[in-house]
């Protein structure tokens, strides 16, 4: 019995000794796991060990930790009665620590330990190292903490000059936002209009969330009143000279209203899905602002002023009011090809008078000018009026209806010089696509019909009704083009090898550069040879059912007929722009012999770029009647 009692103890004692073994091997694992987690822990909070088989212990702990030691620490008393810490450099101690742990520790991990303890050094700067720089008796920090210390007091006074908005210092690191905003700050027009309607915005988003909470009537009532008053002012005022006096009140209540609104405990997705709806439909509203704004421009530049309209129905009913008065034309020059024959494609009067009246008068010699200025139908009898009832100088002027003309063509309904806005992608220095558009001016339909149209002439000038001549163009016509057909100023922004999409395979060099119209020498029987006019249909056909757009026709038809055939003249003889291009240079302008206005913005409208204006006004006698009775003025 004992023995058996005996075994049966004993084994009872083996399984306790086991489950000993057991429980303090799991107590070992536990510590071998907390000890490490510890020191990062303590290492990131500025726990500073004080020898290396000591605990850790928190410049911030008060109570004690169990199985952790305290180094002795001395507190100083204040003139208060209370007893402060003493202020510790955790610098020299983080240093300590990396040189025991180096030989353990890989280079990745000691270089970002090291960046972190400067960037606790420079984010913590200690008084007593701020006061010892200042020259105080306290004893002198070591060496390498002077030099941080150093850097520190420049990063932060750095960091004063560069707070953004909210008064954060800016980051001293490449692509800040702050640092880019500093470089780049633009003076704001109306920034107090900007201002309203920016707080505006913000109390419509929290409006219908506090108008939900049935607390706050009160500040629900405060917020409409004021949104109301923003509109009603931002209706009537949309620079910061025409605000009302008391508008800074207004912006003072409204700032209170929106901070008493954030304060209240609202559904944050309400006000979020508020500022979407918001921002959607002030997107929807500035597209219908551009679209209307676009529709608008256009139908200013296509639609007759009043003005304008008044002459041309005054000049008709004197017209057939005084047929007697009418001027006997001198037939013979308008055939003769010994004279200088100048060709207008026009549908206004005032355009046309003043290409006529500003070439006539730089002319040297006006005996031998002759102006055929060919219109249409509807405006024959006001041109027809207003030069027969004029006089310039000794030159000749010849109006005729293009529709009444009998030609082998069945449509020679009149149009004008076609200008086109061309857009194509390039690549710059950079390998960086881009997108460029350019303005070109080039033939119409009623262009192609010149060699029908004066059959006995060999030598003419075309000039487009929106230029003005400020210089003489005589020495034109004793111009050898070398066998070329057109002579024109040539625009190298655009060459035929970059409209190569609608242009296709037709193009014979890729680099030739597009002309412009505006000022063409055409040399009539050189292209009666080569018929052109015949060519240009049969382009023209192919094109219209390639492309299926019209326009695209035109200027692809017009500038493949005439490859090969353009004669380049000097860019001193014609400036093109004027109509749309707001930085041409000066010097440019009062160098050319003719000023182009191509583009939306013609002189004769209140569109016009007005810095250009006064050159195309000068060629008008502004001491007419007729412009006082038509309230047409300078």
């Amino acid at each position: 019995m004992k023995g058996g009692g005996g075994g049966a103890g004993g084994s009872g004692g083996k399984r306790r000794w086991r489950g000993l073994a057991i429980a303090v091997l799991g107590l070992i694992i536990i510590l071998s796991m907390l000890v490490p987690l510890g020191f990062l822990l303590g290492l990131h909070n500025g726990i500073i060990l004080s020898a290396p088989t000591a605990g850790f212990a928190s410049d911030h702990q008060h109570n004690s930790v169990p199985g952790v030691h305290r180094s002795s620490e001395k507190y100083s008393i204040d003139s208060n009665g209370i007893q402060t810490p003493p202020k510790k450099d955790h610098t020299k101690h983080v240093d300590e620590l990396m040189k025991k742990l180096e030989p353990s520790l890989s280079k990745d991990l000691q270089g970002d330990l090291t960046n972190g303890s400067k960037k606790e050094t420079i984010n913590r700067v200690p008084s007593h190292e701020g006061q010892q720089q200042k020259g105080t008796s306290q004893s002198a920090p070591s060496r390498p903490n002077a030099t941080r210390v150093d850097q520190t007091v420049k990063v932060v006074e750095h960091n004063k000059g560069n707070a953004d908005e909210s008064g954060k210092s800016c980051e001293l690191r490449f692509g800040a936002y702050c640092l880019w905003r500093e470089r780049h700050r633009e003076v704001v027009k109306d920034s107090l209009v900007k201002k309203l309607k920016d707080r505006l915005f913000v109390a419509r988003a929290y409006f219908p969330s506090i108008a939900k909470i049935p607390v706050q009537d009160k500040l629900s009532a405060e917020l409409k009143q004021n949104i109301q008053d923003f509109e009603r002012v931002l209706s009537e005022s949309s620079v910061d000279s025409d605000l009302p006096s008391q508008i800074d009140k207004k912006l003072e209540r409204m700032e209170t209203a929106i901070a008493k609104a954030k304060s209240c405990p609202v559904e944050c997705h309400n006000v979020e899905k508020k500022f979407r709806q918001l921002l959607d439909l002030t997107e929807d509203e500035a597209n219908f602002h551009m679209k209307q704004s676009a529709f608008l421009h256009q139908l200013a530049v296509q639609t007759i002023p009043k003005s304008l309209h008044c002459l041309s129905m005054r000049l008709t009913v004197d017209y057939f009011r005084s047929p007697e008065d009418l001027k006997v034309p001198d037939e013979e020059k308008y055939s003769d090809p010994s004279l200088h024959h100048f060709v207008i494609f026009s549908k206004n009067v005032l355009a046309s008078s003043v290409v006529i009246n500003s070439t006539v008068s730089h002319a040297k010699e006006s005996r031998n000018l002759v102006f055929h200025v060919l219109t249409d139908q509807e405006n024959f009898y006001a041109i027809e009026r207003w030069f027969s009832g004029k006089t310039y100088r000794e030159a000749t002027v010849q109006v005729l209806n293009i529709e009444k003309l009998e030609l082998q063509d069945k449509e020679n309904s009149l149009s004008l010089p076609n200008e086109f806005r061309v857009s194509f992608h390039i690549v710059d220095g950079q390998d960086t696509l881009k997108m460029r558009t350019q303005y070109l001016s080039t033939f119409s339909n009623s262009h192609f019909l010149l060699p029908e149209i004066f059959p006995n002439l060999e030598k003419i000038v075309v000039l487009d009704d929106d230029v003005v001549v400020r210089r003489d163009l005589t020495s034109l016509w004793d111009l050898n083009i070398g066998g070329k057909v057109n002579g024109a100023v040539q625009s190298c922004a655009v060459r035929l090898g970059q409209l190569r999409s609608f242009l296709g395979e037709r193009i014979l060099d890729q680099n030739s550069c597009a002309w412009m119209s505006g000022l063409n020498v055409i040399d009539l029987s050189r292209w009666r040879d080569l018929k052109l006019s015949e060519t240009y249909q049969g382009l023209l056909q192919q094109l219209n059912r390639a492309e299926g757009s019209v326009e695209s026709a035109m200027l692809g038809a017009t500038l493949l007929t005439f490859q090969d055939q353009i004669y380049t003249l000097d860019s001193s003889w014609m400036l093109s722009g004027l109509g749309h291009d707001y930085g041409l240079e000066m010097s440019d302008v009062k160098r050319a012999a003719v000023l182009h206005y191509n583009g939306n913005m013609k002189p004769w409208l209140e569109l016009g770029i007005p810095k250009y204006k006064d050159y195309w006004k000068r060629s008008l006698n502004w001491k007419e009647q007729i412009f006082s009775d038509c309230n047409i003025s300078p």
